[in-house]
This record gives structure tokens, C-alpha cells and sequence, in this order.
């Protein structure tokens, strides 16, 4: 007996992800292999890349391009590192690739994308705007430790803390481990923001 697909469960899906989902998805909705070749040949969605589609209808949306990076990768992609910075808009960065943080059984290459393998515990994830991204605290420390310049890894703390997107607390628990770089850094943005 075949699935009929259900268009209104496949959309609930899409919508929640800026109009993109994967084929995976797509099949949990009724949807064949079959029948997304059929749509797509219809207009009625656009294939994206190897197992991503999107609705053609949808409208455009703000970071769109990052809902269709952690499809493309997996479900256990999250926004990271610059990507994270220009998302949280802690700074005016703008990232040439789109970074990802993924565990490292996962890693595979992708145009486009800068992916950083490492283990990521509950506590440093959450959502943004709908899609999966490192904390504050551990975006902040990612990029300490990866080497962007001081004053712009300072900058993003300053404005973490006045627009209260982070504590101070949750900075110095992110940079335990993290290198010394990234606890350098944090406490000195601290003592300057304790000596204003």
C-alpha cells in the first residue's frame, strides 16, 4: 500500500527551516523519490544540493543560507565560530564560509562550508532565529581560540555582556579547557568592563 503524501506536514517541516528540508524528510511526509523528481520537474520545488530541497514558493528569508548548510551536512550540524559571531551580530565579520560544528564521526567536505569538528555538550547549543548555533559564551570562545584579532574577540564580549546575551560567569565556564588564549581574552574585556 502506498503512502498518500501529506503537502500541509511536508510545508510544517519546510517552514520551520526557511522553506528548505531533506529528502528524508520529505519521505517522512509520503513523499517517493519518484514523486520529488516529479516536483522539481514541475517547479514546484528546487533541489538544492545531494538530499536538499526547497519549496520554490516560499518566500526569501534572513539566513536562509544557514538552514540549507545544516541540512546539507546533517542533523547535527550547528552554526559555529564566525558564522555564529555574524548571527548573534557581535560583529561585522562577515564570514566567507558558513561554519559548522559537527562531532568528528561526521566530517565530510563541502564547498562552501568550513567545518570544525569537536564535541559539543548540551549546555553550549541553543536556537537563534529557528536554527541550531553554538552559545554565545562558546562562539565567543571558538573564535578566541581560533585566532581572531583581539580587539574584534573583544568587541563581541562587550556586546554580549551590555545586550545581556551571556554572563560573565558563562564566559570564564566557556574558556575553562579552551586554550589560553580565549581565558586571556575574556579577562581582560572583564577587568575593562569592572574598570569603566
Amino acid at each position: 500500500m502506498t503512502q498518500t503524501p501529506d503537502h500541509d506536514a511536508l510545508f510544517h517541516i519546510a517552514e520551520a527551516q526557511a522553506g528548505y528540508f531533506t529528502a528524508a524528510q520529505a519521505r517522512s511526509a509520503g513523499f517517493t523519490r519518484s514523486l520529488l523528481a516529479y516536483h522539481v520537474r514541475r517547479g514546484l520545488f528546487e533541489r538544492i544540493g545531494r538530499g536538499v530541497y526547497r519549496l520554490k514558493r516560499f518566500p526569501a528569508s534572513p539566513h536562509e543560507d544557514l538552514f540549507a548548510a545544516c541540512l546539507r551536512v546533517g542533523p547535527q550540524a550547528v552554526i559555529s565560530h564566525d558564522s555564529a559571531l555574524a548571527l548573534y551580530d557581535l560583529s561585522d565579520l562577515l564570514p566567507a564560509e558558513i561554519h559548522l560544528t559537527m562531532p568528528r564521526t561526521a566530517s565530510r567536505r563541502h564547498q562552501g562550508l568550513r567545518l570544525h569538528t569537536n564535541r559539543l555538550e548540551a549546555r553550549e547549543m541553543t536556537y537563534y532565529g529557528g536554527l541550531p548555533v553554538t552559545t554565545v559564551a562558546r562562539t565567543i570562545v571558538d573564535v578566541a581560540s581560533r585566532g581572531l584579532a583581539d580587539e574584534l574577540v573583544i568587541q563581541a564580549i562587550r556586546q554580549a555582556l551590555r545586550r545581556g546575551m551571556t554572563t560573565p560567569e558563562d564566559l570564564r565556564t566557556a574558556g575553562l579547557g579552551r586554550g589560553r588564549r580565549a581565558a586571556r581574552l575574556i579577562a581582560r574585556a572583564l577587568e575593562e568592563k569592572e574598570a569603566a
